[in-house]
């Protein structure tokens, strides 16, 4: 007998799956985008949100880019709604002839439609699939968009449609737009004008955030020189203007965070020639900015395509590595900084490297890895940025020999460095089993859990001797293992290795961890699965966590990453009635509980510290897992998170920190919600 089966046995047995094309369902363009926002959008948190302010930016910079207007102006309103005007051609207006449609439903109601599917309007484009503006109307409770052009101020409204029932009663929601009839008034302006509310069915969270904006517009004047742009905040009346007349090597320069830098900064710009899928002679503009900082240890690499930020990189940022990599290996070869035997690791190379990388991709040819366009990958690209890098560093080493030399020195203490640390780590491969548990207990002060299965167990890093023996005692003796500090750790940033590394404690933290640290760290040996610091909750405590926590994004990046870090939120007060008890984890909260409770008899106790805590209390509120408080400790930007660990943790970018305190920290107390604190306690 043959051992294929018919293509139709179920059929032939007279079973039915009951699924066939009537059980399909097709989506509106709008429709699909609020089914499934994360697949336009990435996800549905703030990240999210902001999102589709940057989609509605976009279009107005690749108007900038073509030549039409110099001044890109957010304003964030009052109702929570923002508005993005350019100086460009306007949206146009007219009538489609092939669809019917008018170019405000074309760009606003339809996905894949407008003017960005060839080259005769735009060259490059950061929005290049057509969805931008359709997905933003999408997620948005109503949009209004003027069009300056021809004269006159070309009105529309979308809004949306009120929900309707199926046959079972349940509201549906179709994705359908209230469209207003498009009004005319005379004007002189040109230009685009977009402002929509974001819809608070979708997102959890629709209220703007001023820096992270302020942030996305520095990025964008400085890889756009020549260009405006003006955030205003109608809500807090602050108000911001964004100009790089020197393009991204001022902008470079103005956000350095090394205090010891090798040289002057290299800027290097080239357009590179390709041939196109049509045969065409086309072009990809190369700009790429870079300095070493001998203080630094880590890399940090900026990329851009098409002005759009590339948080995961992509072909142009390989580009750049394998140009670095081949440069100075052939260099340190050709002048004998090496010996034949050594070969140069590319992180060596990038050891305290800072650089800006920009790329402007032919619409024909650009790859985004995803809508959200995180990451290029246009193989050509990889291929011009490696050129301009092989060439042009190339010469500049051999023109400038005393640089070379101050980077060749950099790069080979890095390489030292990595050696060492490979002999060091091949040591403790070779120590009995004995000797690794004295080495991962170095301070004597580790309190082990007696689980061995590492990905249920927990390690929790408690300030003080007090608090650490309210945590013995009452801890899950199973899983949660409990290391005490003694004081404050080490300020890591900015420091050598070797410096960090004779620090006890920290060296206590990476044997107890047991994956290594920089280059070496493994998440495969974890001996937890969560890493959670509890500190007290005041100054101290909370500069604690931040040197832990900066400790962790030097050495132990991809624990980050991969979600194991934690803070732990202990309570900071007590109210104890005759049957209950509260616990309330700020002022604020404080506030609403005696509001709740009205006149009733209690006493408030505050928590100076953890050592406070008898361990019932300790267990009930912090540590147990059915009731705890924890906060995940992720990285959302990278490249974002590398500047404010470098401006806040750094002891030599004091002044900068004053700077940025002045111009983002209100000192100025919220009048009402403290004399209402008062009050409260008057009362109690």
């Amino acid at each position: 007998m043959s051992k294929i089966a018919s293509k139709d046995t179920r059929l032939e047995t007279g079973k039915k799956d009951g699924y066939n094309a009537n059980d399909m369902s097709l989506l509106s363009d709008l429709e699909a985008v609020r089914k499934r926002p994360g697949m336009y959008i990435g996800s549905t948190d703030t990240n999210g949100l902001h999102h589709l302010v940057w989609e509605i930016v976009d279009n107005a910079v690749d108007e900038a880019n073509e030549g039409y207007g110099n001044q890109i102006s957010v304003t964030i309103n009052t109702d929570n709604s923002i508005t993005i005007e350019d100086r460009g051609r306007g949206v146009p207006y007219d009538i489609n002839k092939e669809t019917g449609l008018s170019g405000f439903e074309m760009v606003y109601l339809k996905l894949h439609a407008g003017g960005k599917f060839d080259e005769k309007n735009y060259k490059t484009a950061g929005g290049l699939h057509g969805v931008g503006g359709a997905v933003v109307n999408a997620l948005s409770s109503w949009m209004e968009v003027d069009s300056y052009r021809d004269g006159y101020c070309h009105h529309i409204r979308f809004e949306s449609a009120p929900l309707k029932k199926d046959k079972n009663g349940e509201y549906i929601d179709k994705g359908e737009k209230l469209v207003s009839p498009i009004s005319s008034t005379p004007t002189s302006k040109r230009g685009t004008k977009v402002t929509f509310c974001p819809d608070p069915s979708i997102f959890s969270d629709t209220s703007f955030d001023y820096q992270k904006i302020a942030s996305n517009l520095d990025d964008r004047a400085g890889l756009n020189s020549g260009v405006t742009f003006i955030l205003e905040d109608k809500r807090t009346s602050r108000k911001d203007i964004f100009s790089y007349k020197g393009g991204l090597k001022e902008y470079f320069d103005a956000h350095l965070f090394g205090k010891n830098g090798i040289g002057e900064s290299v800027y290097f710009s080239q357009d590179i020639p390709f041939d196109d899928p049509s045969g065409k002679k086309n072009i990809i503009k190369v700009e790429v900015v870079l300095r070493y900082f001998s203080d630094l240890k880590t890399e940090n690499i900026l990329s851009f395509a098409n002005g759009v930020r590339t948080p995961d990189g992509g072909t142009h940022v390989s580009g750049l590595k394998k140009g670095l990599t081949v440069v100075f290996n052939s260099y340190a070869n050709e002048h004998k900084l090496i010996k034949k035997d050594m070969d140069l690791d590319g992180s060596d190379i990038r050891s305290g490297l800072c650089a800006i990388l920009s790329v402007r991709v032919p619409e024909k040819i650009i790859i985004f890895e995803g809508q959200t366009k995180t990451k290029l990958g246009t193989k050509e690209a990889l291929q011009a940025v490696d050129e301009v890098i092989e060439t042009k560093l190339h010469y500049y080493l051999q023109e400038n020999p005393t640089y070379a030399k101050e980077i060749g020195d950099k790069i080979l203490a890095s390489y030292e460095e990595r050696m060492a640390a490979n002999r060091a780590r091949e040591s403790v491969k070779k120590l009995s089993k004995a000797e690794k548990a004295k080495l991962s207990n170095l301070s004597g002060k580790l309190i082990p859990c007696a689980c061995k299965q590492y990905k249920s167990n927990e390690l929790f890093i408690v300030e003080g001797d007090s608090a650490s023996g309210s945590a013995k005692t009452c801890r899950d003796k199973d899983h949660q293992a409990i290391l005490p500090l003694r004081g404050k750790t080490k300020n890591v940033v900015g420091e050598e290795v070797s410096d960090v590394l004779e620090n006890k404690e920290l060296n206590t933290l990476i044997y107890t961890i047991g994956a290594g640290y920089g280059k070496d760290f493994r998440l495969k040996d974890m001996h937890y699965d969560k890493v959670i610091i509890m500190t007290d909750a005041d100054d101290d405590g909370c500069h604690i966590q931040n040197l832990l926590i900066s400790f962790f994004y030097q050495y132990m990046k991809p624990l980050i990453e991969d979600g194991h870090l934690y803070v732990a939120c202990p309570p900071l007060y007590r109210i104890a009635m005759k049957n209950e008890q509260i616990y309330c984890w700020d002022d604020e909260d404080l506030s609403k509980t005696r509001k709740s409770i009205g006149n009733k008899q209690y006493v408030l106790s505050r928590f100076k510290g953890l050592g406070e805590m008898n361990p019932s209390q300790l267990w009930e509120t912090t540590m147990a897992p059915t009731k705890r408080r924890l906060i995940k400790v992720v990285i959302e930007d990278d490249d974002e998170c590398y500047d404010k660990v470098n401006l806040f943790m750094n002891k030599d970018m004091a002044d900068k920190r004053r700077e940025w305190i002045a111009s983002n920290v209100d000192f100025s107390y919220k009048k009402d919600y403290f004399e209402e604190i008062r009050e409260d306690e008057k009362q109690g």
